[in-house]
């Protein structure tokens, strides 16, 4: 029986939400090199941006480190995150002789691929993506320094300088906003005419799925849109953003539910709950059991799209009767 003390709030789950392929493989990477190996497994940086899984590992004897210097020469497994390296990282490995598994997203890694074609044809690439983030630390290390420049905003392709004795050619971190990235290549387009794209949108299918049910729940009313995600999560971040620009009134962006106070809800008829690519769903039924302490919930999922991509492990790792790395 609802309990008639508690204000109605309907609560518009967006789908899809949550764990993305790619987070699912590299998460299995580290579970099954400590299931063949045992502890401790090494994984240079966070394996992927979220405290909750992080934690998760340790539990289970995976150590994080910052760099492999920090790693003994004890024939332990040492694994690359999903977010991608620069080249120097598995090369220092190789001469040490660790025993390296790479978690690099293949969506990620494609993207390091179509950087290197674009170099051996001679061009000049232009990143866009965030500075300091560690997939586009990863896809400049790719190549030598120089190499690429990077494109953060509009206002910055208005004014970024090309080598004038180069051809471009444009490449994009995979988790950014699909309309700030379009509104970028336009005025790269327009300045330079000639710049060479990819064979096929970078943005990764996830992200552009998880902001498209976004833009689906904030069309349906949603006066505010709860996230769950890291605040060092690009997908995350830009799924808040996206909220507010498709017509949300606001947007805050919450780790678990022990961190969501419910009374933000306050005074709202209709609110949206979505789970960035790197935030398991245990996170997202936390959110909804703390928002039922204060309100009786309706709960309805808006599916705008199905995912059924899978990637294989790496050689060493791989499971029977998983199929080779597909994406929609």
């Amino acid at each position: 029986m609802p309990d008639e003390t508690k204000p109605r709030l309907n609560v518009l789950l967006a789908g899809p939400r949550g764990f993305c392929a790619g987070v699912d493989r590299a998460i299995k990477i580290v579970e099954e090199a400590l299931r063949r190996h045992g502890a401790p497994v090494y994984v240079r940086h966070e394996i992927v941006h979220n405290r909750f899984v992080v934690e998760s590992l340790e539990r289970q004897g995976a150590v994080f480190v910052e760099e492999l210097d920090e790693i003994p020469d004890d024939g332990r497994p040492v694994v690359f995150s999903a977010h991608g390296v620069p080249k120097a990282v598995p090369e220092a490995a190789a001469k040490r002789n660790l025993f390296a598994l790479d978690a690099t997203c293949p969506l990620v890694s494609k993207v390091h691929r179509e950087a290197e074609r674009h170099f051996a044809r001679g061009r000049h690439i232009m990143l866009i993506g965030h500075a300091g983030h560690p997939e586009v630390i990863g896809t400049m290390g790719q190549l030598p320094p120089g190499a690429v420049t990077l494109v953060e905003d509009s206002a910055h392709a208005e004014t970024v300088e090309a080598p004038s004795d180069l051809p471009l050619a444009y490449t994009t971190q995979t988790t950014l906003s699909v309309d700030d990235t379009a509104d970028i290549v336009a005025i790269l387009q327009r300045r330079f005419p000639d710049i060479a794209g990819p064979a096929k949108e970078d943005i990764c299918y996830a992200t552009t799925n998880r902001q498209a049910a976004v833009k689906a729940i904030a069309a349906r009313g949603a006066e505010l849109v709860i996230v769950v995600g890291a605040p060092n999560s690009s997908n995350s971040v830009r799924l808040a953003e996206v909220a507010k620009r498709a017509g949300a009134a606001r947007s805050v962006l919450v780790q678990r539910g022990a961190a969501l106070d419910p009374a933000i809800a306050d005074g709202c008829t209709t609110i949206g709950l979505t789970a960035g690519a790197s935030a398991p769903e245990v996170l997202v039924e936390e959110v909804l059991a703390k928002l039922a302490t204060r309100f009786t919930l309706a709960v309805e999922e808006v599916v705008v799209a199905e995912e059924k991509v899978v990637f294989r492990l790496p050689p060493g790792l791989s499971q029977p009767g998983v199929q080779p790395d597909a994406a929609e």
